[in-house]
């Protein structure tokens, strides 16, 4: 599963990509643009992975972020 969000307002263009592979979630996040920077996190199993970025998706949602295709 990969899903990529952006936030643009004002004087921000940011992007944020959530990957779910197994057990692990990588996240890569930055200005609009660039190859931003990438976070992996290891989890117990994939349900616990899932639900970490299901969360994680919800915050970005909350805080603006709108899911788009990436490029």
């Amino acid at each position: 599963m990969k899903r990529y969000f952006e936030f643009v307002g004002g004087s921000s263009a940011k992007f944020y990509e959530v990957s779910v592979c197994s057990n692990t979630v990588t996240t890569r996040f930055g200005r609009i643009g660039t190859e931003g920077q990438v976070q992996s996190k290891v989890f117990a199993d994939s349900d616990a992975a899932l639900k970490h970025a299901e969360k994680v998706i919800g915050s970005k949602l909350a805080k603006g972020y709108r899911e788009t295709v990436a490029c």
